[in-house]
């Protein structure tokens, strides 16, 4: 994953636990694809102060990540409903199968498209 999305990822999770003015910095730069100068004439700082919050912004986000882990277990559980997905097609795909297992596999499906939004 990249640097960028990285963060944005980073963001999504942790985001509201920086202060209202590091948030908004690290949204400008790293979504919406401010340069530092354009983000220092908006919120009226200078340039330093907006390359000092974002790199500071960024390592509390990662401190937080490093201690609660919670996007790196988003990304596994992210991966793994991509696999169990993958099987139920194979599953529901197969010529010869059982109507019970086909009702097995879509009970699945529904229940791991519900689980999904609890994520």
């Amino acid at each position: 994953m990249g640097k960028n999305l990285s963060v944005i990822m980073l963001l999504d999770f942790y985001g509201e636990l920086l202060t209202e003015k590091q948030l908004e910095i690290l949204r400008l730069y790293y979504e919406e694809d401010f340069s530092l100068a354009e983000i220092a004439q908006q919120e009226n700082i200078t340039r330093q102060a907006v390359h000092d919050t974002v790199k500071r912004g960024v390592l509390i986000l990662e401190e937080y990540e490093e201690k609660l882990k919670l996007a790196e277990r988003f990304r596994k559980s992210d991966k793994l409903f991509g696999e169990i997905t993958g099987l139920i097609e194979k599953i529901k795909s197969e010529p010869n199968c059982p109507q019970n297992i086909l009702g097995y596999a879509e009970d699945i499906e529904r229940n791991l498209r519900q689980s999904k939004g609890l994520f």
